[in-house]
């Protein structure tokens, strides 16, 4: 099954972002997924079994309990056919830094807030379209 085809899935994609955190339970996984998606047990059991065959998700035991972690290795080659793509939005975040840095500048030297760094953490991206009274 191709990459793409086991992403598809919502149910998938989503058992995929709890394992992203760290390993899970499979009991845990269960109660999560059949919350939000509201399905069987059964089939929550199909789903991690199709990401466990396709190599997505290991499992491993603990005396009667199952813990699921998330594989790399097939995330990879979904890395790899997305970087041929990347170049278009890549650009568009440099010309969003580009634009927050240009208006740190002109809050400064209009006697507002400090410039700060980008990437300091500090920039929550938000900016303050109105203007200060002095």
């Amino acid at each position: 099954m191709h990459a793409f085809d086991i992403l598809g899935d919502p149910v998938r994609r989503r058992i995929l972002e709890l394992l992203a955190d760290d390993e899970q339970t499979s009991g845990a996984i269960t109660e999560i997924i059949r919350e939000e998606f509201a399905i069987s047990q059964p089939a929550v059991s199909q789903h991690l079994r199709v990401l466990r065959d396709s190599g997505f998700a290991s499992v491993r035991a603990e005396g009667t309990r199952r813990f699921y972690a998330v594989e790399p290795e097939p995330l990879s080659e979904v890395d790899a056919w997305l970087d041929r793509f990347r170049r278009f939005w890549e650009q568009r975040l440099d010309a969003l830094g580009t634009e927050l840095a240009r208006g740190r500048r002109a809050r400064h030297l209009a006697g507002g807030e400090p410039v700060r760094p980008a990437g300091s953490g500090a920039d929550t991206g938000k900016t303050d379209a109105t203007p200060k009274e002095t």
